[in-house]
């Protein structure tokens, strides 16, 4: 997708717009920035840019804190 390519370009000059998501994710190195129903998980430190997930906004929450090393939310 174009629009991701083009966020990925903003991104390695930008790297500190993204935001954490320690709902998500554990390590808290790890940033996000949406792109329409996308989350780019990155590496804002790496040189080049380490692009580390590109997620899907309609995927279950749960399954995406297991797949990224956070333990499930009690409710």
């Amino acid at each position: 997708m174009l629009e991701l390519r083009r966020n990925f370009q903003v991104l390695a000059v930008l790297p500190g717009i993204g935001h954490r998501r320690l709902d998500l994710a554990l390590d808290p190195a790890i940033r996000f920035w949406p792109v329409h129903a996308y989350l780019i998980g990155y590496l804002p430190d790496t040189r080049p840019l380490f692009i580390a997930r590109i997620l899907h906004g309609a995927r279950d929450p749960e399954e995406l804190r297991a797949e990224l090393g956070r333990p499930k939310e009690d409710d």
